[in-house]
């Protein structure tokens, strides 16, 4: 496994939770975060979501609380949620791609490597900023999903491309492990949304 140098981690919080779920497993970013820190010096590892306005309880804050507080710096933005006028569907407004990509040049001049966790094609441009002042850019995505999570510009960017589905084994939760699934399951409880004699016919 070769080093990293000095690094950095952001993670497109909303794309990388889709491309694992693609692939039919969930992170556990104690071991991601472990595993980037046995590669080189990880300076810093970013979690970049947005939180829906208006919702008393999102079902990713107990995630975004526990990133917080285990070695991650977690950048949240609300966005809006607003009825489409020409489908008439819901639809959710807002984005962090210019926060990551702002955070990511900022750092550049620290680092030796950026680690984009993200397949969004609108990171190719950031891609090649970075690779413009000597970073190094790992991009970790899937191709191993139809059709494939990661855009086909962004990975031939990147310095390296690692697909999502090889770093199941270090980086894959084991089930019970879920960080807050206990303390959600109890708020559920609590609130009677989850009943404990519930049976799937």
């Amino acid at each position: 496994m070769s080093s990293l140098g000095k690094s950095a981690l952001f993670i497109d919080g909303s794309n990388f939770h889709a491309t694992a779920k693609a692939l039919g497993f969930e992170i556990d970013y104690r071991r991601l975060l472990s595993e980037f820190q046995s590669r080189g010096t990880l300076l810093r590892a970013f979690y970049y979501t947005t939180i829906i306005e208006d919702q008393e309880y999102s079902s990713i804050r107990p995630l975004i609380d526990w990133l917080d507080y285990n070695g991650y710096t977690v950048v949240t933005k609300l966005s809006k949620e607003f009825i489409d006028a020409a489908s008439g569907r819901r639809k959710v407004k807002g984005s962090m791609d210019v926060d990551l990509a702002v955070s990511a040049m900022e750092l550049a001049q620290h680092v030796d490597q950026i680690v984009l966790c993200s397949g969004d094609g609108d990171f190719r441009s950031l891609v090649e900023a970075l690779q413009r002042r000597g970073v190094r850019v790992t991009v970790v995505s899937t191709l191993s999903t139809q059709p494939p999570m990661v855009a086909d510009d962004l990975r031939r960017q990147a310095d390296v491309f690692i697909d999502l589905v090889e770093l199941k084994p270090q980086v894959g939760r084991d089930p019970p492990d879920r960080p807050g699934s206990r303390e959600v399951r109890q708020q559920f409880l609590a609130r009677g949304t989850i009943r404990r004699d519930d049976r799937v016919e």
